[in-house]
């Protein structure tokens, strides 16, 4: 299965977002073609309510802990409640340009 699909299905089945995006953004890194490593993920989601940053991102990475011992290396996570994706007129940040490797 594609990384991005299993990521994908682990959130949506736990968290039943409103908004849910999995971005392949490992073509940005220095990475051999199609190494599926790097991920922007943004969820919103009522489950996010009262809870502080690093306790959302604790929860995306305890679902998908079991992936990181195959190709997924790194996550830009951006966790909100409904409320806070309303207020942000529905985005999310760029990703920052990789400073690793020779890109």
């Amino acid at each position: 299965m594609i990384m991005k699909d299993q990521l994908t299905a682990l959130i949506a089945d736990a968290l039943h977002p409103d908004h849910l995006e999995v971005i392949d953004e490992s073509h940005m890194h220095n990475v051999p073609k199609g190494a599926q490593s790097h991920f922007k993920i943004v969820v919103v989601s009522d489950q996010f309510e009262g809870l502080p940053l690093v306790a959302r991102h604790r929860k995306i990475n305890g679902l998908i802990k079991p992936l990181f011992s195959g190709s997924l290396h790194a996550l830009a996570l951006h966790t909100m409640t409904p409320a806070e994706w309303e207020s942000r007129r529905g985005s999310a940040p760029d990703s920052p340009q990789c400073m690793g490797g020779s890109k």
